[in-house]
């Protein structure tokens, strides 16, 4: 395996690509709030004349992200869409919602915080128990109020009748303002587990990767470089979809070791070009 440039800041390979998919929780920010400089470095990229997606597995769908990273202090503006996983599962439900017709579906959701946004605008009417339930939507986690043991429970009624699941938020470990816990990918995996189907949408799969790409216009991939933290879902995905990428040492890499990080390349058989140690300009 070929050794990884390591870059002092994105200015270094910025007149590379024409465009960026800068992944949100760990390059933008953590559980408690911006990295220092992170918000400046999106103002950069915009004057420089780059196209920016902000590129998150976030179950919530674009808009309240949008809201949510200004209300944080980031320019509004300084990115061209904030695309969301959850996002991308809801347009694709709606369109086969609109294909199919019929009574709504019963949905067992399962998000963060109260959030019931997902289903908004959607032939689908919520229920609480997976005995009923037509599908499952899982779109976010609290590992960090509960254990999965709870999820077992909740979803182990679903799983054995075979429901559908569409996981929109593909993450396994999740940055919290208690610090990491585990997220809505390992929820997902443990539905697979109970003997579920899952339908997986956002990073590293290509659904995500076709949306972004749609909007840019489809432009040679490789004048497209995606920004992240995780080699699993920003690096390995931007390599199946042919684009450039830069791994930022923060976020859930934060303490590993470069040793470790290899071990991660050889793991998911996807390098990146570079590394970045911070998102800073």
């Amino acid at each position: 395996m070929s050794v990884v440039r390591e870059i002092p800041a994105l200015s270094a390979v910025a007149d590379a690509y024409d465009a960026f998919l800068v992944d949100q929780y760990g390059v933008l920010r953590d559980g408690r709030g911006p990295y220092p400089g992170a918000a400046e470095t999106l103002v950069r990229l915009k004057q420089a004349g780059k196209r920016v997606i902000i590129l998150s597995n976030s179950g919530k769908r674009s808009a309240e992200n949008d809201r949510r990273l200004e209300a944080l202090g980031f320019e509004g503006g300084s990115w061209d869409w904030f695309l969301t996983s959850g996002e991308v599962a809801w347009q694709l439900l709606k369109r086969e919602a609109e294909g199919e017709g019929g009574a709504a579906r019963k949905c067992l959701l399962i998000s963060r915080d109260g959030d019931q946004s997902p289903l908004k605008g959607l032939n689908l009417v919520r229920t609480e128990s997976g005995e009923d339930a037509d599908i499952v939507l899982l779109a976010g986690s609290e590992g960090d109020i509960h254990p999965l043991s709870y999820y077992e429970d909740l979803l182990g009624p679903a799983a054995r009748r075979g429901i559908s699941c569409l996981c929109t938020n593909p993450d396994k470990v999740m940055l919290t303002r208690s610090g990491p816990a585990f997220g809505a990918g390992r929820i997902a995996e443990l539905y697979e587990e109970l003997g579920g189907p899952v339908r997986w949408i956002g990073k590293p799969f290509a659904d995500i990767y076709d949306f972004a790409l749609d909007f840019l216009g489809r432009p040679d991939p490789r004048r497209v470089c995606a920004i992240g933290d995780s080699v699993e879902h920003d690096i390995a995905g931007a390599a199946a979809a042919g684009l450039g990428s830069v791994l930022v040492a923060t976020g859930i890499l934060e303490h590993r070791s470069d040793a470790e990080r290899r071990q991660l390349f050889r793991e998911h058989g996807a390098s990146p070009d570079f590394i970045l140690r911070k998102f800073l300009w």
